[in-house]
């Protein structure tokens, strides 16, 4: 062992006391701002449907007519692999998983849309088809159809618009308590926020709702679109977005970015409106950075490319589609919009290839890791909890299955958890 070192300080004892008290409000701050992911499921998309429009067999018939667009334009594994540029190892896993997939969950999230994707109506309209919603919802999740996240999007706290919004949500919301409560997946999106005063005013509006029937503060979140410059810069020079996640004190649970909206406030051309342009890229950085240790999720856009007609053209926006959410993917915005039946098959082939062709690598490093083995790469703890985040979204969306990743890593679902969600509890594996 060699010779013994003696130590020896300086400093009184009082000193480390002193100091730790003059931060006890800096720790209690972060606790708060920072609670970091929260460690449940994050779907690898969202899909609107009109209100109007959406019906009890609207999800089982998105996932039949992708799967059709598949029989027509890409029937096999070599084809569909051909097509989206997938390696050819990964073309039979990608291919089987992706029909499995459109059978047993074509749809994570679904938004029913009361705004853009709806329009103005007549109160009379608008309410019944608010009702409806909620029945159909409450519906869905009795019988066992419902998508694991379902909700809607009301119109923005803008003065035009403002009264009607707050009724249809007051509806929606009173609709589900009537028929026995509120789904556990239920999510609500907030669209074109300028101000944090208007996320204030949503949970003024939420707080209400959940006094009047006697809820748990709290228990109502939401997602905020991001769909104006002003909401990314404000007037002042600050990041308003990091202000409205403040302003939802704790009801946050994504930030949404609006493609088109965003796009047009910022006065880019119709023709080259796209999630890959900068003034995309910009915007979700700062969403990103703003979002950054809070537990609010990030959501990128959608295209408006839907691929439908010849063969030859379906092929075109497949490949453009499942570049975009490629790129997206590599730039950590694990979600996105889907705006068509059409897009389904991309979504869940873009996805499962990023998770399929890193799997052994990141199964291998956080097993090194695991077992302190070293190899080429010295890995951290931040390291080791991405590398189990991404497991776990992998597993979560169909890509992965548990087993694999156990036979793999040496892990159970419990350890990949800790890993990924420290804070959630001590970190203990079972692995050796």
């Amino acid at each position: 062992m060699g010779q013994q070192e003696k130590v020896a300080t300086s400093l009184a004892g009082t000193v480390s006391e002193e100091i730790s008290a003059s931060l006890t409000a800096v720790d209690a701050e972060l606790a708060r701002r920072y609670p970091g992911d929260p460690g449940t499921r994050q779907p690898v998309h969202t899909v609107y449907v009109p209100g109007d429009v959406f019906e009890p067999g609207t999800l089982r018939s998105w996932g039949d007519q992708a799967l059709a667009a598949l029989d027509e334009h890409a029937p096999d594994a070599a084809s569909f692999a051909a097509v989206l540029g997938i390696p050819e190892e990964l073309a039979g896993p990608v291919h089987d998983r992706v029909r499995a997939k459109l059978e047993r969950e074509p749809v994570e999230d679904l938004r029913i849309d009361f705004e853009d994707g709806y329009g103005p109506r007549p109160d009379a309209e608008e309410d019944a088809a608010a009702a409806r919603a909620a029945r159909l919802v409450s519906e869905a999740y009795a019988n066992g159809t419902a998508a694991p996240y379902m909700g809607i999007r009301m119109k923005c706290m803008e003065a035009g618009v403002r009264d009607r919004g707050i009724r249809t949500t007051d509806v929606f919301l009173t609709g589900l308590m009537e028929a026995g409560g509120l789904p556990d997946g239920l999510v609500l999106t907030l669209p074109k926020v300028t101000y944090p005063e208007q996320v204030t005013a949503f949970v003024r509006l939420l707080e209400a709702f959940e006094k009047a029937h006697g809820l748990d503060a709290g228990r109502l979140g939401f997602e905020i679109q991001i769909e104006t410059s002003q909401s990314i810069l404000a007037a002042d020079g600050t990041a308003a977005v990091a202000r409205m996640i403040d302003a939802a004190e704790g009801r946050a649970t994504g930030l949404h970015y609006g493609t088109f909206d965003y796009s047009a406030c910022v006065g880019v051309s119709a023709a080259y409106q796209a999630s890959d342009h900068p003034a995309a890229d910009h915007a979700k950085a700062v969403m990103q950075v703003a979002a950054a240790g809070t537990g609010v999720r990030v959501s990128d856009g959608s295209t408006n490319v839907l691929p439908v007609g010849p063969t030859d053209r379906v092929h075109e926006a497949w490949r453009l589609h499942c570049g975009l959410t490629r790129r997206a993917l590599a730039r950590a915005y694990y979600q996105g919009w889907d705006m068509h039946p059409g897009h389904l098959p991309t979504r869940y082939a873009a996805v499962y290839a990023f998770y399929r062709e890193g799997l052994e690598p990141a199964a291998a490093r956080l097993a090194a890791y695991v077992a302190k083995a070293g190899g080429d790469v010295m890995d951290e703890p931040a390291t080791a909890k991405a590398l189990s985040g991404y497991l776990l979204r992998g597993i979560d969306c169909g890509a992965l299955d548990t087993a694999e990743v156990a036979r793999l890593t040496g892990l159970t679902r419990a350890d990949l958890d800790a890993f990924a969600s420290p804070r959630r509890g001590d970190l203990t594996v079972t692995a050796p």
